[in-house]
Formats: structure tokens, sequence, C-alpha cells
């Protein structure tokens, strides 16, 4: 299952949750005095991980110091409820966390560099690499890993990031707390590249805002975000399923006032965008997946008369799209659309933004062309609409007001 599918699965279900919990009244959360810290998954059931390199390291078991870990790589793998380390110092033990002497050092685990300290541990079939480290060094990974390296003028857009990406972690705190870590690193939650993605940009926006999030009545919001919205933002209905609307998720023209016209996204690389499939090409992708995401038998799509778009949602969406084979009609649904029409290279469809042209010869498809608007699935904060507002003098207060209407920015420690 590709990254980008578990993530957007992932966050519905988070979602779901905060949307049922809000419906309750909840007294106000205490607030932390200091920043918390964050257990960061790096590799779950992995067969082996590679630590070291990126300085000396001590590893500690059972909080006495086992053994060091100079600047060589050494390889871990798992034996049982075991961590097993090779190399020159060899060793078996049930858990080792690993820590550098030096001051401001890192811990180097698969290649990548990470502040704070990295735990190793036999799970799963495989070892896990969870690290572990206060919210505030874990947002310097994050942001420019999200937002790309972005220009002075542009450092709104970054600072809005790191608000959204900083309620994001602290909402889902304790998400996957049964594996022993809060958040994956990666496009399942939020893309964290470590030290290695850091960049003094993205860096200066995360101290700016130290301790600033999103709250709605006194809450952390569920702070979608995406890369493109194409002209506006989604509703969670339109793209997740069983996700009720939040009010601060409403749909929000990403549209420039003025005579000029255009869209604050319009710079995204991924604004508008083109695939097609002949017909036999669109009958193996449509088998291969609705068999897979649907569980609809691959002998039902046997020649493929029309494809269309059924339904639309409240940004003009696609929420649902009907295939009529030789047996009738099979209904596709916006949180499988994008995972069942995939382009030919292999990647998903990129947003449900989409128009339709079908070609025909009689009563029989002979090639499907699709034109989109956007990347992603559209709800929350569009990432390049923050760029395109803060290169307009846009602070970010005023983008993640946009994005995320009537929440707060409050100081959360």
């Amino acid at each position: 299952m590709s990254g980008w599918r578990t993530r957007w699965q992932r966050l519905a279900a988070v979602s779901a949750l905060g949307a049922a919990v809000g419906a309750c009244a909840r007294p106000k959360p205490e607030r932390p005095t200091r920043q918390p810290e964050l257990r960061v998954g790096l590799a779950t059931g992995a067969p082996q991980v590679t630590v070291g390199g990126a300085g000396r390291l001590t590893a500690f078991a059972e909080g006495a110091a086992a053994l060091q870990i100079d600047n060589q790589p050494v390889t871990v793998s798992a034996d049982g409820r075991a961590v097993v380390v090779g190399g020159s110092t060899p060793g078996r033990y049930q858990r080792l966390l690993l820590v550098s002497p030096d001051p401001g050092g890192v811990v180097g685990v698969n290649g990548r560099r990470y502040r704070g300290t990295v735990e190793l541990l036999a799970q799963g079939g495989g070892v896990s690499a969870v690290n572990r480290l206060g919210v505030e060094d874990y947002l310097l990974g994050v942001v420019s890993a999200e937002m790309g390296r972005r220009s002075s003028r542009e450092a709104p857009a970054l600072a809005a990031q790191a608000v959204v990406s900083r309620t994001y972690a602290l909402r889902n705190r304790g998400r996957f707390g049964s594996q022993g870590f809060d958040l994956e690193a990666g496009v399942t939650d939020q893309a964290y590249g470590g030290v290695d993605a850091e960049t003094p940009e993205g860096s200066a926006a995360v101290r700016a805002t130290t301790g600033l999030v999103l709250t709605s009545r006194g809450q952390l919001i569920t702070a979608f975000f995406h890369s493109t919205c194409g002209y506006a933002t989604a509703t969670p209905g339109e793209a997740f399923r069983g996700v009720a609307d939040l009010s601060y998720l409403r749909s929000v023209s990403d549209r420039r006032p003025g005579s000029g016209g255009g869209y604050y996204c319009d710079i995204s690389p991924r604004f508008r965008w083109t695939v097609e499939w002949d017909q036999v090409m669109l009958r193996d992708i449509l088998r291969r997946n609705l068999s897979r995401v649907l569980g609809i038998s691959a002998d039902i799509v046997d020649d493929i008369r029309d494809v269309r778009v059924a339904h639309r949602g409240r940004s003009g969406r696609a929420t649902e799209v009907r295939i009529r084979v030789g047996q009738g009609q099979i209904p596709v649904y916006a949180p499988d659309i994008r995972t069942v029409f995939m382009a030919p290279d292999g990647r998903p469809l990129g947003s449900t933004a989409v128009q339709l042209h079908p070609e025909r010869d009689g009563d029989r498809l002979v090639r499907l062309k699709v034109a989109g608007a956007g990347w992603g699935h559209g709800v929350g904060m569009c990432q390049w609409g923050a760029v395109g507002r803060a290169s307009a003098g846009q602070d970010f207060r005023q983008i993640v007001a946009a994005y995320f209407p009537g929440t707060e920015v409050e100081r959360w420690y």
C-alpha cells in the first residue's frame, strides 16, 4: 500500500475521532509548561537498521552503558524479542537507547541524522527505531521537508506550516502508543527528514512560532494540509469516508482578489495536469484496482462503455464516478477515486477536481482523458496557496485564518 494512501486513511480516521469527540463538551485541557516530547517511528519491524556513521554514540541497555559505537555504521537486526548488534562490538539486548555524548550531537539511522535519542527494539518480527525528541526539534526536520526551500519573502508560508504541523503533532501524540511511538516519519503523517531536511529558513519559522498552535473552542484542531487546492479547498466529506464536516474545514476559495484574477496556488507545478488511458490500459488498471480496493471481481470489468462523474461536492470535486460496463454500472466514491483511477505511471490520480473526456467508438470507450486541478485531497491548508499568499504580503496568521476560518492562534506552551 502506498504511503500517500495510508496517510489519507489515517488522517480521515483521526478527523472522524476528533469530530465525534468534539460533539461532546470537554473541559479546556491543561496546557503543558514546556514543550512535550515526541516519539517518531523511523522504522517499524524492519529486517535490519543501520545506526552510527554520524559521530560517536553510547548505547544504553537497562539504564547502563552497554557499548560504544564509533563513527562507523553498525547493523542491528532482531532475533525473537531481542535486538542483535553486529560488527566489531556484537551483543544481544532487549532494547537499546542510542545517545550522542557530544554537545549538539546527532544519532545516525539508515544514513540520516536525527536530533534527540533513538530507541531500538524488536517488534513485528523485525527492528523498530524510535526517535525521541522535543516537538520543536521535530518540527525543524518537518517544515522544509514539507514546503521545500523558500525565499525570505515566502517566510510566512513556512511559519504557517510550522503552526499547522505543530498542531497536527500535538493532537496526534499517543496515536500509535501500542506500537511505542506517536507519529511515523514520512507522508503517512508528516514528512520528517531529521537534521538533513533542515534549512535556515525553515528553522527560523519554527523558532518564530515556538509553542503556537491552532485551536477551536480551546481544543487543538484537526489540521489537514495538502500540496495544491487548484482553485478552492475541499470539505472533509468530499475526500474522506465517514468524516463529519467541521466548521473550520469548509471549502475556501483560493482566488486572488482584484481585477487580475488568478489563484494563489497557480504557481504550483501541479496546478493543472492531464492524464489519459487507452481502452486496454484503463481496463487493466480498473480490473486490478477495483478488485484490490473495493473487492469487486475483475471479471465484471469486461468491456468499458463509459466513465462519467455522477456527483460533485461543494467545492466541485467529484464525489462519485460511475463506470459503465457490459453488466451495468460500478460506482466509485470520493475516498477511492484517486486509488482506483491510477495513472499509467502507477501514481494515484492527482486529485478529484477533474473533468472527464471520454472518447467512444459506438458504445465502446476507446480512450479516457482527465483534466485535473490541484494535487492532494484538498482539505485544509493549501501549501502552494500559502506560498502565493506570503508572496502577496500576507503574514502567517492571515494565511492560517484563510484556510482554517474561525480558528485561533494560541500559545500552547
